[in-house]
């Protein structure tokens, strides 16, 4: 099968009135076991990079890499690049063959915000690549609490005029998670996402999905959000395996064994964490 576009998973999501799993890798073995989760499961499922990790896999060969396992998977695949800012780099990952990428000019004011984004969408539309704006403070988990404030919150009055002016494909939202480790248990204001919903007629996306209690996502699935990105967990387990099989005497183990080690357990992973979705194929 090949690859699917982005756009088309987030609208069975819509339909469904469900979500799209989406998971950040950084080299084979992650881009493997995140597909064969999801044929493990019957569930659609995103392969992102994060552009921090093109130090280990080119964007070209990332992409490559997960269109090469994609068009032998029995389930959709789709391919996006993770948080980026530098209009520059996301126009290399589109001619290296990302066909959905992020546009992320949250930090800017909002002005400033739409006029990056829609500048990105502009160039994408060109080359029908997808692009996911974002709009409101998605922090970090271990600085502060700031991400249960709700003045960090995206506000439902921009929303609509963000979407309209920009294009974009899909929108993260902030209404109460952060990327990576949470100091204490997240809370997400289910209320609040109801209004963003209500804003504007496009898939919704949450961003910082380690950690979130699995009622919580469930109740954010059905109320407007079609992709969730998870990343922090997933490379905890990676390195935490790494580390294991690394540890292992090598006068009594097999040194090329590594894949073998750890492709079935990350592949474990992947298929638990895809039961949160409720698009069965």
């Amino acid at each position: 099968m090949p690859y699917v576009k982005v756009k088309e998973l987030l609208a069975m999501g819509k339909k469904n009135n469900a979500c799209v799993l989406a998971f950040d890798a950084a080299d084979v073995n992650m881009i493997k076991s995140v597909i064969k989760g999801a044929e493990t499961a019957g569930r659609p499922v995103i392969v992102m990079l994060y552009p921090g990790m093109r130090n280990i896999m080119p964007f070209g060969v990332f992409a490559e890499v997960t269109r090469y396992y994609a068009e032998r998977a029995s389930v959709p695949v789709g391919l996006h690049l993770d948080h980026c800012s530098d209009f520059d780099m996301i126009l290399e990952a589109i001619h290296e063959g990302f066909p959905s990428v992020m546009a992320d000019g949250s930090v800017l004011p909002l002005e400033e915000n739409a006029a990056f984004t829609k500048k990105v969408v502009e160039v994408a539309r060109n080359f029908d690549v997808d692009v996911e704006g974002e709009l409101g403070h998605v922090g970090t988990a271990a600085d502060s609490d700031e991400f249960s404030r709700k003045e960090f919150f995206t506000r439902p009055d921009e929303v609509r005029e963000f979407v309209e002016k920009t294009g974009v494909t899909s929108l993260a939202v902030s209404f109460g998670s952060a990327h990576g480790l949470y100091k204490s248990t997240p809370k997400l204001d289910i209320e609040h996402l109801k209004t963003l919903r209500a804003a504007a007629d496009i898939p919704l996306v949450l961003h910082g999905g380690t950690g979130i209690p699995d009622d919580q996502l469930a109740q954010a699935f059905s109320n407007g959000i079609n992709k969730i990105n998870i990343g922090t967990e997933f490379f905890n387990l990676n390195t935490r395996l790494n580390q294991e099989f690394y540890a292992q005497d090598f006068s009594k183990a097999d040194p090329f064994g590594f894949p073998e080690y750890i492709q079935p357990r990350l592949t474990e992973y992947i298929a638990g964490r895809l039961k949160l979705s409720k698009i069965v194929l």
